[in-house]
């Protein structure tokens, strides 16, 4: 499958816009957020799990990342899905891709954001008893936390 084959297929099945480019950034409604990454794995080929993070957009809410590939055919997507303000909660793409599992836990230890179906959401980064998580824009970066007080 090449990438404009791709993306004609992903078009029909979002029915959204997606932009010729390398990668095709894909938005992503938070409710077909699984059912999407799904159909990229087993459709478009994209068996290849890059990366996962998070942006905190302040007032507009979390945005969770993921960008995954087909290796073979050269076709790369950036998965978004915009969570909206006060919603800290997304599916989790363990059930898809098992490499989604520790950058799942990281996106919850440093945004706060609780995956849906996920098998072992804890902390990873930082202790258990940390208050907080670092990478939101409303968290105090001059809040003491030990062993930094």
């Amino acid at each position: 499958m090449t990438a404009e084959q791709a993306r004609v297929a992903l078009v029909s099945t979002l029915g959204a816009e997606i932009a010729a480019a390398t990668p095709m950034v894909v938005d992503v409604p938070p409710a077909r957020w699984e059912e999407v990454a799904r159909y990229a794995k087993e459709t478009l080929g994209c068996r290849f799990f890059n990366f996962l993070s998070a942006v905190d957009w302040k007032e507009q809410g979390l945005e969770v990342v993921a960008r995954v590939d087909n290796l073979e055919d050269g076709v790369s997507l950036m998965l978004k899905t915009k969570l909206g303000p006060g919603v800290s909660t997304c599916a989790s793409l363990t059930p898809v891709y098992r490499g989604a599992n520790w950058m799942e836990r990281e996106c919850f230890d440093m945004f706060g954001i609780r995956f849906d179906n996920h098998p072992d959401l804890r902390r990873i980064l930082l202790e258990d008893g940390w208050e907080g998580h670092p990478l939101l824009k409303s968290y105090a970066v001059d809040t003491p936390h030990p062993p930094y007080r």
